[in-house]
């Protein structure tokens, strides 16, 4: 059983890996037609999307995952644990997130593959879900641990805000750049006030899936 789940988690990491890799040649090839000079700059900004991050960092837990698996019995380590469980968090906000704000809006990142679209977005935040739920070796989580799952999301929406209004955006000519439209000040309705409301509204959603996450963990896994 424990090496039907490894064998999934190393499919997935394919997959993730895949759709990162395939999205990056899409969007190196768009950057050339357009005649983008500074390529470093763009590709920094494409990983500065937190999909992108976030799917690395499912990428590196599924892969860890399916090492663990493949050579231990028993509970998973608590680190391993805490990690899956942080990036599981994450991988599911971007999915609600991108199906309920952000899906049939252009993102700067020049053009959208579609397929790699689907699996960044849906696929795998079906997939983390769906792991955390079944996959065996998970062991409870303290709640007084749930702070450190929201470490990473605060540190990249301060990254964001802190870099945006600096950062030039060639392809749209701008002289600032933000990943996701809601987190645009210059664009957005109401400026840094309807910011400020979806920073709010999203930490607040992050904060009660985190808890979801933490509560699954600490009922009986279906596998041992």
């Amino acid at each position: 059983m424990r090496a039907a789940f490894g064998i999934g988690r190393l499919v997935a990491a394919g997959a993730g890996i895949a759709a990162i890799v395939g999205q990056l040649i899409t969007s190196l090839d768009y950057w050339a037609k357009n005649d983008v000079t500074n390529v470093p700059l763009a590709i920094t900004n494409f990983f500065s999307f937190f999909t992108i991050l976030s799917n690395v960092g499912a990428i590196v837990v599924m892969l860890i995952g399916a090492f663990v698996l493949f050579t231990r019995k028993g509970p998973d380590p608590s680190w391993f644990t805490l990690l899956r469980a942080s990036v599981a968090t994450y991988m599911i906000i971007t999915g609600i997130v991108y199906n309920l704000l952000l899906r049939g809006i252009q993102l700067p990142q020049g053009t959208t593959l579609e397929w790699s679209n689907e699996i960044l977005h849906v696929a795998v935040p079906i997939i983390m879900l769906l792991d955390w739920i079944f996959t065996p070796g998970r062991t409870p989580i303290e709640w007084n641990q749930l702070w450190k799952i929201l470490i990473f999301p605060i540190v990249w929406v301060v990254y964001t805000m802190v870099r945006g209004p600096f950062t030039p955006n060639e392809l749209a000519g701008t002289s600032y750049w933000y990943p996701y439209p809601f987190l645009n000040p210059y664009t957005s309705h109401n400026g840094y006030l309807s910011v400020a409301f979806y920073i709010v509204l999203i930490a607040a959603t992050i904060g009660l899936v985190a808890a979801g996450v933490i509560w699954i963990s600490r009922r009986k896994p279906i596998f041992a």
